[in-house]
């Protein structure tokens, strides 16, 4: 019994140590086109965070991916995210949520999230100071702006975003960070992500310290880097395809 148990183990460190490797060459790759782009653009590879969008995927992996220096990671479900953030407690993460947030669920995500990116609408800033009152913590806040008014996938109407960004600066125990954006299926996502810096250019008018901008994923993170973005969501170039959801 002691070897079936000994071998299980050796097993499961192989297992794990295969997992890293094949991450460390990934997130080396992502790294890599990070630079290359930023160098195509004149822009320094630190003005780049790189952010890994972990759904779907284990929390051993964001703690393998936190051993390899990654620092900043992203979850789109609250009920995936909650128990993936707890069992990485300690660890030195900023926890950023994109995904759609509904008002029911914004007292758990305040909980844990450092960045809500997906800021929307009135409501959800009015719930979101609520709950950061309760907790004692503060939010970073990014203004979701959609970029096709034809997508289900959230996000203010372009005119919308400024008086948004105002609300958020004016909203007690949050801090307004900038702005986000996912380019539109199917569609140039240089022209979406110009109009996103235009948008960021006039947010930034107001509020010069707001100097997020969050575009781009793993098909299209150089067009982002060139248009002026900030951070970059990277999902399946660094953690592989999309698993099942993981609870």
């Amino acid at each position: 019994m002691a070897d079936e148990r000994r071998e299980l183990t050796e097993e499961g460190g192989a297992g794990t140590a295969e997992r890293r490797d094949e991450l460390a060459a990934n997130l080396a790759e992502v790294r890599k086109r990070i630079e290359a782009a930023c160098a195509a653009a004149g822009r320094g590879a630190d003005e780049i965070t790189l952010v890994a969008v972990t759904k779907t995927f284990p929390a051993s992996d964001v703690r393998l991916l936190s051993e390899l220096g990654l620092a900043d990671v992203a979850e789109n479900r609250d009920q995936d995210a909650a128990p993936k953030a707890a069992a990485c407690q300690g660890l030195p993460l900023t926890w950023h949520f994109v995904g759609q947030l509904q008002t029911n669920k914004v007292r758990s995500v305040a909980s844990y999230a450092d960045v809500v990116q997906s800021v929307d609408r009135s409501k959800l800033v009015t719930a979101l100071g609520r709950a950061v009152d309760r907790t004692g913590r503060r939010l970073r806040c990014l203004v979701q702006v959609s970029l096709d008014e034809r997508e289900g996938r959230g996000g203010a109407a372009p005119d919308e975003a400024l008086a948004l960004a105002d609300e958020i600066a004016g909203a007690e125990g949050l801090e307004l960070g900038g702005v986000m954006a996912v380019a539109p299926l199917g569609g140039d996502p240089a022209e979406a992500f110009a109009k996103l810096a235009r948008i960021a250019a006039k947010v930034r008018e107001s509020h010069p310290a707001a100097d997020v901008v969050s575009a781009g994923m793993s098909g299209d993170l150089e067009t982002a880097i060139t248009c002026g973005a900030t951070h970059v969501r990277v999902g399946t170039a660094l953690l592989g395809g999309r698993r099942a959801i993981v609870r």
